[in-house]
C-alpha cells in the first residue's frame, strides 16, 4: 500500500490509482462462497442446470465479486503515513452492472473520489472501484467502498 503523508492525501482526489492483477474466479471459489453463506441457487454451483440459462454457464455471487474489494486494492489504495489501522467504513453506492462467468479473470481499477477528516487522526477515504472483466466491455460492477484510517 502506498503510504503518503496526509497533508498530500487530498493531492490524489479525482485520480486513478491504477489496476490490480487479474484474478480467475473459477467454480471452487463460487461453491466456497456458497458454503460461507448458505446461498446454493443453481446458477452459482450447479453448472448443468445453468447450462440452460441466459449465461449458459454458473456465474459468481455478485456478494463474493463485491467481497473481493479489500483484497484488490490493498496494493493500490492510498493511506495516510503513521497509520495505525483500517476499518472498512461501508459502500456508499453499488451498482451490479452484468455478472461474473466462471472462470471468467477479473481486476480492479481504482480511483480516489474523496478525503475527510471525520476527527482528529481519522480520515475517511472514499473511492470508485470498478470490477473489470477480462474481453468484455462493460464492468461487473463500479461500487464506491469507504474506508476510515485511525493516524
Amino acid at each position: 500500500m502506498p503510504f503518503v503523508p496526509v497533508s498530500q492525501l487530498q493531492d490524489y482526489v479525482g485520480k486513478e490509482l491504477g489496476h490490480s492483477e487479474w484474478l480467475t474466479i473459477d467454480q471452487e471459489r463460487i461453491n466456497q462462497f456458497a458454503e460461507c453463506t448458505g446461498d446454493h441457487q443453481f446458477i452459482h454451483v450447479d453448472p448443468e442446470k445453468a447450462k440452460h440459462t441466459p449465461f449458459g454457464t454458473t456465474i459468481a455471487h455478485g456478494f463474493l465479486s463485491l467481497s473481493l474489494i479489500p483484497k484488490l486494492m490493498e496494493n493500490l489504495m492510498i493511506l495516510p503515513e503513521g497509520m495505525k489501522m483500517g476499518v472498512n467504513y461501508g459502500l456508499d453506492s453499488v451498482r451490479f452492472i452484468q455478472p461474473v462467468k466462471v472462470n471468467s479473470r477479473v481486476r480492479l481499477a481504482l480511483k480516489l473520489s474523496e478525503v475527510t477528516e471525520k476527527r482528529p487522526g481519522q480520515w475517511l477515504i472514499k473511492a470508485e472501484a470498478t470490477l473489470e472483466i477480462e474481453g468484455e466491455e462493460k464492468p461487473a460492477y463500479i461500487a464506491e467502498p469507504l474506508s476510515l484510517c485511525f493516524v
